[in-house]
């Protein structure tokens, strides 16, 4: 057998200087997409904080819950759509599902779905387990780090967010994260948020409407942005948030007429569970997940009996809480599982799903924070989220959106992303031939190889702000403060006209037709 050790090795020297040569050149122009070591719609799916048999258990009593618990409140609409299609309207005013039912109804609803962007780079695959990350929530007020306080949420600090949104790679969709407190008329805060959202970003936007007799002006404004209703509906690139439960096992009467207004208008929709762990959900996380579980399976059956089909996202987000203080504990161990545990349900039913992840209860982008927020965003990606929302800026225990906490999470999303995508394991990953090359005859390191050099920017992940210099270098460079950075890079990109702004003709139109309160 020849010992390759004692074989005489080619001369490289100009070959590799070369490859070098180009390699340094490729690496100063954009990876392209499938280059990339992290980008959207990423597979987890790797964890599994439950088993196979746990989460069939978990599937019995949701469908248990809702055979012989049911849910009431539903609005007379609701009722004959439901009962219409097979569920039972009883004495007491609940309505309860027989399993049949549910199962007929998993089987026609929308498995495939793709939300769309009004720029189409950013359309959302959201089959499988791909993973994308984003904002959430109706935060009320806006944290001034600065001053180490907060203030209320306004129109500008909305615009301001999707414009910041817009030009993160590893934050994937915006949903409106707060709420404009200083439009005191309902419709024109619901339809100025639509304008907002859309002039701020061109990636998927999530919102939800205060009355459901807003949803047909909000649509006329969405029609007026896609250039026409059949566009919309084509490639509706806003979805509703709704809440369309009141846990425990209640419907949300408007919201559900609401859901019903978005579905005929060709919205797609976000059936929101948000129960409390130990409020309005049981205290346990098993417990609180067979109810956001059958709750949303009762949305799967309203939305498909009316429109078989239907875009739609299981949106389990049950919340843990405290129950020394009554706080949310949107930022602890306990909500990493309770997301990680939905994902696992979202695909066993194969639906598209979504749940809270990303969030924190601290009032700053400190320490605590950097550790809640880190924590549920990779649980809630390994485990193959389809939809992490709260993943970015979000506070307070969700009362309180920070702008440079949005900037920041770039930077900790793109590590949770690097996690989701794991080891890659074949003959060229494991470097037996680079081990040799370097090993025998060679520098005896692998600092400036061409597969070093050829797989730095394919392999790893660069924070953006994050510091990785030594305390010798950090001094040298004035000491540089990841809160002031982060000020710094807010402060340019909002010094950029938005680059989702209307075509002028477009942005007069709607002007003239609704009363828009940002300045032109």
């Amino acid at each position: 057998m020849t010992d390759t050790a004692t074989q005489p090795r080619p001369a490289r020297r100009s070959a590799r200087s070369g490859g070098r040569a180009a390699r340094h050149a490729a690496r100063s122009a954009p990876l392209t997409s499938d280059m990339r070591p992290i980008r959207p719609g990423l597979s987890g799916g790797f964890y599994k904080p439950m088993s196979d048999a746990d989460v069939l258990k978990i599937h019995e009593a949701a469908l248990t819950a809702l055979e012989t618990i049911g849910l009431a409140d539903a609005p007379q609409s609701g009722i004959d759509i439901l009962t219409g299609a097979g569920a039972i309207l009883g004495d007491d005013g609940r309505i309860r599902f027989p399993r049949a039912l549910v199962e007929d109804m998993l089987a026609v609803a929308c498995k495939d779905l793709t939300l769309s962007a009004r720029d189409p780079r950013h359309d959302l695959d959201l089959s499988g387990t791909r993973v994308h990350y984003g904002t959430a929530g109706a935060a009320v007020n806006v944290v001034d780090v600065l001053g180490n306080d907060y203030r209320e949420s306004t129109l500008q600090d909305l615009f301001d967010a999707a414009r910041i949104t817009d030009t993160l790679d590893n934050v994937h969709f915006l949903q409106r994260p707060m709420v404009a407190r200083d439009i005191l008329d309902n419709l024109e805060m619901d339809l100025n948020t639509v304008y907002a959202c859309s002039a701020g970003t061109t990636k998927h936007i999530g919102t939800s409407f205060s009355d459901p007799s807003h949803v047909p002006d909000c649509l006329e404004m969405l029609y007026m942005i896609a250039g026409g209703e059949d566009k919309f509906r084509a490639r509706p690139f806003m979805s509703n948030s709704n809440c369309f439960v009141v846990p425990p096992m209640k419907f949300a009467t408007e919201s559900c007429e609401t859901m019903e207004m978005c579905i005929r208008g060709g919205m797609p929709v976000l059936l929101l569970s948000a129960g409390m762990s130990g409020a309005t959900a049981p205290s346990t996380t098993a417990g609180a997940i067979v109810q956001a579980v059958a709750e949303c399976l009762a949305g799967v059956v309203y939305v498909n009996a009316m429109a078989p089909g239907h875009p739609a996202i299981f949106g389990t987000w049950p919340f843990g809480l405290d129950l020394r203080t009554g706080a949310m504990t949107v930022g602890s161990g306990e909500q990493a599982l309770l997301t990680a545990g939905c994902a696992q349900m979202h695909a066993f039913y194969g639906l598209p799903g979504g749940a809270a992840g990303g969030a924190s209860d601290s009032k700053m982008p400190d320490m605590q924070a950097g550790w809640e927020q880190m924590c549920s965003n990779v649980m809630a990606g390994l485990a193959g989220c389809n939809m992490v929302y709260e993943a970015a800026g979000m506070h307070a225990s969700l009362l309180g959106f920070c702008l440079e906490s949005l900037i920041l999470s770039d930077d900790l999303i793109g590590q949770a992303l690097r996690c989701v995508r794991g080891i890659e394991v074949d003959d060229e990953t494991m470097a037996l031939d680079q081990m040799r090359e370097v090993c025998i005859g060679g520098p005896g390191h692998y600092l400036g190889t061409d597969r070093t050099l050829s797989h730095m920017e394919r392999d790893c992940v660069y924070p953006a702000l994050g510091n990785r210099m030594s305390p010798k270098e950090w001094a040298e460079n004035d000491r540089p403060n990841l809160i002031e950075n982060a000020v710094t890079k807010k402060e340019a990109i909002l010094a950029s006209p938005s680059a989702a702004r209307f075509d002028p003709a477009l942005d007069a139109a709607l002007r003239a037709r609704f009363n828009i309160h940002l300045p032109e």
